[in-house]
């Protein structure tokens, strides 16, 4: 074929090619109107399907930036710190620097200076206990020391202590400063107001104490089933005599033992010897009948001032 004759179909088969193009474009319009007419007339349902099945482009959403969440880092306590730093404090001298205690006393508190005791001056004291913590700031506490020397007397110390914003790092800031020790609190009325007499109930109080602290019988005997209490162990006492009990509950003062169930709270105040002498002691049970007996349902700590159990 010439080329003209080429050139001049492949002008003519242009227009052709768009025209089907087009006409394509048409019948597919007119299809869609056709579909929607009819998902119409066949009620909302089927046009609620028609539009969920209708293909949609979403644009995706901008990825969102991550949350930084703060945690706040719970405030340790420097009591112990505070208590460290005092028994050194108070061992060391400022004429010995070199010692043991005073290069302690130094890493802890490195702006402190360290005490200078008389020659005659009383000893070191026995014992040094942190009593109480008070924070005071962001990183800021101060921390009351009780020092208590072998003559019984007592001497309490306020020590002001800063902590890293990790409550893992401290350092004593200043010099102690004795203070006066904690006032003491007013205690609430025992929740214990019923006397028991002597009888069934402050009788099974003594057995089991007397199996639970010397080692005589066995404790399992005067437990309620399902109890389970271990006797001490090695026993440290060789006699227990009950001096006195008294109940939460009118029911543990009966002169009989009350119907199945019935369960009291009873303190018992006990008097343990041992080859060192007579020691005063004091029990918090829970006891509950059964078959005319006073069984023990629990030996419980602490000393239950609302009357609840523990």
């Amino acid at each position: 074929m010439s080329p003209g004759k080429q050139a001049a179909q492949s002008e003519a088969a242009a227009p052709m090619a768009a025209g089907a193009q087009l006409e394509a474009m048409r019948r597919r319009v007119r299809l869609s109107r056709v579909a929607v007419w009819t998902v119409i007339a066949a009620g909302p349902i089927a046009l609620g399907v028609a539009v969920a099945s209708t293909p949609t482009t979403v644009a995706a959403a901008p990825a969102a930036k991550p949350t930084t969440v703060r945690t706040a880092t719970s405030a340790a306590d420097p009591g112990g710190y505070a208590q460290v730093f005092v028994g050194a404090w108070l061992r060391s001298n400022a004429n010995d620097e070199t010692s043991a205690q005073a290069r302690l006393a130094h890493s802890m508190a490195p702006d402190v200076e360290l005490p200078n005791p008389a020659a005659d001056a009383q000893s070191a004291p026995g014992s040094v206990m942190a009593v109480r913590s008070a924070q005071r700031g962001a990183s800021a506490w101060s921390v009351t020391v009780a020092a208590q020397y072998a003559n019984g007397s007592v001497r309490y110390y306020a020590v002001p202590v800063a902590a890293d914003s990790t409550g893992a790092s401290f350092t004593v800031t200043g010099a102690p400063g004795v203070v006066a020790g904690p006032a003491r609190a007013e205690v609430p009325k025992s929740s214990y107001g019923v006397s028991v007499p002597e009888g069934d109930l402050s009788s099974a109080v003594g057995q089991f104490l007397t199996a639970y602290l010397t080692g005589a019988g066995e404790v399992d005997r005067y437990l309620a089933p399902g109890v389970q209490l271990t006797a001490v162990s090695p026993a440290p006492y060789s006699a227990v005599a009950v001096q006195e009990v008294s109940a939460v509950e009118e029911a543990a003062a009966a002169e009989q033992v009350p119907g199945d169930g019935t369960t009291v709270r009873v303190l018992a105040s006990v008097e343990a010897r041992d080859a060192t002498g007579r020691w005063p002691l004091a029990y918090e049970l829970m006891l509950k009948a059964r078959s005319g007996r006073w069984e023990v349902a629990a030996l419980q700590s602490g000393t239950a001032q609302d009357g609840g159990a523990r």
